[in-house]
């Protein structure tokens, strides 16, 4: 996606199905596979975002402000996957500095399947905010990177439950879909599970299923019992085959 004319929604989200494809191709059953996709999904992100965001004016956001950090976050199964390698690399070291962060995320997927105004009303922190940051920042999913607000106020007043429209960057919103929907389309034409996961819960999963990466790679869904129950995955399904054809 660019600044230029001839270079719309749709030419990007093309380009991008290409090169999702492209690494699907050459990297599924390695074990890079999950890491190769996640990053190509977020520096296509950031690179697009900076593109298509410049002259806005300058966001609240600064990675150190957890206001937003309530709602309900939903991701990919590389996301998912990627994730939950954090966690297992580093929760031994967590928790000997008192950091239970397993714990916390089965805690945490309690809430799935909340609606948005339930969940923001329990006014539950993610799991993996500590001290005000994301100790899983560098990893963050799509739905994290994609919401970005120009004003902080308004972002903490609007989900601690008032009446409030906060300002939220458009190009964020519009470059994160694109992506996310690219990398998704890109997973069903591979036979992979294409689907929205609840984060939390999925990671649990991702975590406690015995060899969970290996049979997604397989085209099975272990994550399954975590899915987006808002997510049409057949009303998905044509909208990808349709702009793929």
């Amino acid at each position: 996606m660019s600044g230029a004319d001839d270079h719309g929604p749709q030419a990007f989200f093309a380009a991008m199905t290409q090169a999702f494809d492209g690494t699907i191709r050459a990297r599924r059953g390695r074990h890079d596979f999950v890491g190769a996709l996640c990053l190509q999904a977020f520096d296509s992100f950031d690179g697009n975002v900076a593109i298509q965001a410049e002259g806005a004016p300058a966001l609240a956001c600064k990675g150190d402000c957890p206001a937003c950090c309530v709602i309900r976050v939903v991701a990919t199964a590389p996301e998912v996957f990627l994730v939950a390698r954090f966690v297992a690399a580093n929760a031994a070291f967590l928790a000997q500095h008192g950091v239970d962060l397993v714990g916390r995320i089965r805690s945490a997927a309690a809430a799935s399947g909340l609606g948005e105004r339930e969940r923001m009303a329990m006014q539950r922190i993610c799991p993996f905010i500590e001290d005000g940051l994301c100790l899983a920042y560098r990893v963050r999913p799509l739905a994290c990177r994609g919401h970005a607000s120009y004003d902080e106020a308004a972002c903490r007043a609007a989900t601690a439950g008032a009446d409030v429209e906060a300002a939220i960057s458009t190009p964020h919103l519009v470059v994160r879909s694109l992506v996310q929907n690219a990398m998704m389309a890109s997973l069903r034409g591979a036979g992979l599970a294409f689907g929205l996961y609840e984060l939390n819960g999925a990671v649990t999963l991702a975590l406690s299923t015995p060899e969970a990466e290996l049979r997604w790679t397989e085209g099975e869904d272990p994550l399954s019992p975590a899915a987006v129950a808002d997510f049409d995955a057949k009303e998905a399904a044509a909208t990808f085959d349709a702009l793929r054809s």
